[in-house]
């Protein structure tokens, strides 16, 4: 029988009154707009048109579309009939910013033991009930419980269990205190948790262009170059790259963004210093910031397209060293003598 792979996010069934909780609009009727709680299991919910705006409403579609997903807050819950009143018109933009924030947190969470659940085929609510809602309660939010792990699981794991009966040796049932997960769930679930938590490095680029006129003009701008690599730290080390004269790259992996701008911008500030010193000019073209990969890519193409040319350019000239006469029919030649 294959396990069962929905269940809410939280322990508690329904939400408690006055939170603002994530719902995805499924419909809009006479009476109002119906709508999932994403965080309860999709469990159904209902705004009143009278609780949509606290203007007059000139525009229905202007307020709410079907397929949005919006924070909204809970006004009542009819837990016997599975049924949530909700407001949207009652949402500060605290708590929108408050609800978002624990929705994306609590969305990575499930995720992850969702996966789990279904690769390792367990049943999803189980193993909520012996890991993920224990973590909720002894660390707030079970993320933060997920970030200990990255670095050290058997100190997290470890300290959760569930109470087994069984019979004793006298024939009566007795209580004890198993590991919460099996070993193959627990290295399941560290492995996800490493997979999708682990910080990746940001890749931050200012582009520049530099030129220098002056006698040895090349050398200066090879020296202006190591002094802004000079400006690195363990955690930002700076490259630069030739784009194509007088265009240049710098570069640099972190996982502080902050931190890479500010180097960035050092290596920069030394590297028009030093070719300031030798009468040549720095502009900066972009300033430092996060760039993604497909950025990076076309860079690359860019920069490799730029040296393709530079050596068919440069197998032009030996052509013209080698053949420069063209050449010389040396049979017509003779007769020419």
């Amino acid at each position: 029988m294959a396990p069962n792979l929905e269940c809410r996010m939280y322990e508690s069934e329904y939400p408690d009154v006055d939170t603002a909780v994530m719902v995805q609009v499924k419909s809009i009727g006479d009476l109002g707009a119906y709508v999932s709680l994403l965080e309860y299991n999709n469990a159904e919910g209902m705004i009143p048109l009278t609780e949509l705006s606290r203007r007059r409403i000139r525009s229905l579609n202007s307020l709410i579309k079907v397929g949005r997903v919006e924070p909204v807050m809970v006004v009542s819950v009819e837990a016997d009939k599975g049924y949530v009143n909700l407001s949207k018109r009652r949402v500060a933009e605290e708590d929108v910013i408050a609800c978002e924030h624990r929705f994306n947190k609590s969305k990575l969470v499930h995720s992850i033991i969702r996966h789990v659940a279904e690769t390792m085929e367990v049943d999803l609510e189980d193993l909520y009930v012996r890991f993920g809602w224990p973590l909720y309660q002894k660390y707030g939010h079970a993320v933060e419980a997920f970030k200990s792990i990255v670095t050290d699981p058997d100190s997290v794991i470890d300290s959760l269990s569930r109470e087994v009966k069984e019979i004793g040796p006298n024939g009566k049932e007795v209580s004890k205190l198993v590991p919460a997960i099996s070993e193959e769930v627990k290295d399941a679930l560290v492995k996800n948790i490493r997979r999708r938590m682990t910080p990746h490095p940001l890749k931050i680029r200012a582009d520049i262009e530099m030129k220098c006129f002056e006698f040895d003009g090349v050398l200066h701008i090879k020296g202006a170059m190591r002094k802004a690599e000079a400006a690195s730290n363990k955690d930002c080390p700076v490259k630069i790259s030739v784009v194509a004269p007088p265009l240049y790259a710098l570069t640099t992996q972190t996982l502080d963004k902050e931190q890479g701008i500010s180097i960035l911008g050092k290596a920069i500030a030394a590297c028009t210093e030093e070719i300031q010193r030798h009468n040549g000019k720095l502009a900066l073209k972009e300033a430092p910031r996060v760039v993604s990969e497909r950025e990076e890519r076309l860079l690359a193409e860019q920069m490799g397209k730029l040296g393709n040319d530079n050596e068919e350019l440069s197998g032009d000239e030996d052509e013209d060293e080698d053949g420069g006469m063209g050449e010389i029919d040396f049979e017509n030649l003779a007769f020419l003598g």
